[in-house]
């Protein structure tokens, strides 16, 4: 008897988490679109919801939305900002590893920045480091060729630090150039709201709106690995 009330008891609970699971994801898309995932977060009665790329969160009846970080107190962590970095999709970046390459770096840019070509001679600077850069091309159509030209090259981070860092001209992207995962890399930071390159964002979820010397970026790489 004892045995069967638990199974009960458990199956209830179950139900009632689906339940609220479903009521979260249909209050949620009702008013912003399609929730692309949806777990519980580290504190009861919330939920993380992933909207558009952005990490939300929600009460267990969809009524209340709440923006802003969780950050685990014991830690120190910022677990929203975490969450966040793992929610980017790589394989759509180039990526140069310095190093044993333990530390992590992303990094939004447009091929006609100034401060992004200066930052791309200060990774050159870096040590031990994995820098993930994504074509952000926000400053015109020649923006936008340039970054096509590189996407298509057959070595996409040698072209883009030959124009970078040597000047070297990148030519024209072939006509039969599939562009579509640079296309793609262009919604990716219009998600995340970046109105200007560089961005960079750090593997402790730190997001950083513009240009950072070498040594800055390293000592945010000791910090985090406190």
């Amino acid at each position: 008897m004892k045995t069967t009330l638990i199974a009960v008891a458990l199956a209830a609970s179950s139900l009632l988490a689906h339940a609220g699971e479903a009521d979260v994801r249909k209050a949620v898309e009702a008013k912003l679109g399609k929730v692309e995932k949806l777990t519980k977060a580290p504190i009861n009665g919330l939920w993380e919801v992933v909207v558009e790329g952005q990490v939300l969160y929600s009460d267990d009846t969809g009524q209340y939305m709440m923006l802003g970080n969780v950050v685990d107190l014991k830690s120190g962590k910022n677990l929203t900002a975490e969450r966040q970095f793992a929610l980017l999709p790589l394989e759509l970046a180039m990526k140069q590893v310095r190093g044993n390459g333990k530390h992590v770096l992303v990094t939004f840019e447009d091929p006609n920045c100034g401060y992004c070509k200066k930052l791309a001679k200060e990774i050159q600077k870096l040590d031990n480091a994995t820098v993930y850069t994504f074509l952000y091309p926000v400053l015109g159509e020649d923006s936008f060729d340039k970054s096509k030209a590189i996407w298509c090259s057959g070595n996409k981070m040698k072209a883009w630090n030959d124009w970078m860092i040597d000047a070297k001209e990148v030519g024209k992207a072939s006509a039969k150039c599939d562009s579509a995962g640079l296309e793609k890399s262009i919604e990716t930071g219009r998600r995340l709201r970046l109105n200007g390159t560089p961005a960079m964002f750090f593997g402790t979820g730190e997001r950083v709106p513009g240009y950072l010397p070498a040594e800055e970026i390293q000592k945010r790489f000791v910090a985090g690995s406190l």
